[in-house]
């Protein structure tokens, strides 16, 4: 019963792209600058499996004998977001970046979007999540209107306090906007941004909710479920690619509740791909500077490694990736443009195995797929020949 196992830790990036520079990200490495500016930091789970062997690294101690495989990963895709990352993991290359919205989304799309929804809107600027609502959450209580902001993603997000736009009619509002938002303001994704609270003390929930774009193309998991497997999701898998080949989803409420419903869904007896996101490396920690929060939920997934490892039946494969940067260190507070580790693991394979730099996170789709024996016209190379 062969089974693959994605675990992305979102934005757990090692290191500047070449490229780098044309996002506004020279400097920026994840990984290092945590180990390096965090004293006694390690993560000697991910360690043993082969994190501090992988080429370009720093800060992290080499296992003389990894019982994984391990490389990095470079995106050969034109961007450095969430859906831009994944849908590479799955297989799509973008030429082109989604667009992003510095000043503000345009005139004529707020004007279509307020008619819309019968109701004006505070904000349209470009902003943290926790600052806008700060800022704003008082005129959004005594007034009714949404707060609408973007960051330096591809994104269009709209925050409401849930006692003065229900959750479902925000949710609504999503959706009007991302019909709105198409063609060439085709953002990559709206997101429903709730929060509870009262002046001065506001807080955001964990019913958010992401508003994606269908898929390119078809990507892995089109090609699996086609071939008869399951393709199950946790976290926000489903929202990026807009339940598009996924056969059972739950969604999460933060990192630990998202490893224990990834080892659920692994006790189950299925064939197939579980797709899992961690979010809060990025959304919690790496989006506010929060160095400490970032290094804290690094150790704390690196304690759950043995029990996910514990729970791999004989013919899964592991692998542990991420899909972009956000290095809390540097100024920025947006994602960055770096390598991804890329750690192999599973009972019947190699151990050990430098897999060294892959040209683009597409990789990871096409060793899956060569290992389920299914037929795909997917982009990458397969690595599955250099682990058996």
């Amino acid at each position: 019963m062969k089974r693959a196992i994605i675990i992305v830790l979102d934005s757990v990036g090692m290191g500047e792209l070449p490229d780098a520079g044309k996002y506004g990200d020279i400097g920026s490495n994840t990984l290092g600058n945590i180990a390096k500016n965090v004293p006694g930091f390690c993560l000697p789970n991910l360690e043993s499996l082969g994190l501090g062997n992988i080429d370009g690294i720093i800060g992290y101690k080499p296992s003389k004998n990894p019982v994984g495989c391990y490389g990095r990963m470079a995106e050969k895709s034109a961007g450095k977001d969430t859906t831009t990352g994944h849908w590479e993991i799955a297989g799509l290359i973008l030429d082109k970046p989604f667009p992003v919205y510095p000043k503000g989304f345009p005139e004529d799309v707020m004007k279509k979007f307020e008619e819309s929804i019968g109701t004006k809107t505070l904000g349209n600027v470009a902003a943290s999540g926790t600052e806008i609502i700060k800022l704003l959450g008082d005129e959004h209580v005594k007034t009714g209107y949404p707060i609408v902001y973007t960051s330096a993603d591809s994104v269009f997000q709209i925050a409401a306090h849930e006692d003065v736009i229900p959750i479902e009619a925000l949710y609504e509002m999503c959706q009007t906007a991302r019909k709105i938002l198409a063609g060439e303001h085709a953002v990559g994704r709206v997101i429903a941004r709730p929060f509870v609270g009262e002046s001065g003390s506001y807080k955001r929930t964990d019913r958010r909710k992401d508003f994606s774009l269908d898929p390119i193309g078809k990507t892995l998991l089109d090609y699996a479920v086609e071939s008869g497997y399951r393709v199950k999701a946790v976290g926000k898998i489903e929202d990026i690619f807009n339940k598009n080949g996924i056969t059972d989803s739950v969604h999460i409420h933060n990192n630990m509740d998202g490893v224990d419903r990834t080892l659920e869904y692994m006790r189950d007896d299925f064939e197939g791909i579980l797709f899992t996101n961690l979010v809060d490396f990025d959304m919690l920690y790496g989006h506010r500077n929060n160095i400490e929060g970032y290094a804290n939920a690094l150790k704390e997934f690196d304690q759950r490694v043995p029990e996910i490892l514990g729970q791999l039946s004989e013919d899964d494969l592991l692998i542990i990736t991420a899909d972009h940067g956000c290095d809390p260190f540097t100024d920025s507070t947006d994602h960055s443009r770096e390598y991804v580790p890329l750690l192999v693991y599973g009972k019947k394979f190699k151990s050990n195995v430098n897999l060294g730099t892959r040209s683009t996170f597409s990789d990871v789709s096409k060793t899956i797929a060569h290992y389920l024996g299914i037929n795909n016209s997917l982009m990458g190379e397969s690595f599955l020949n250099s682990i058996l």
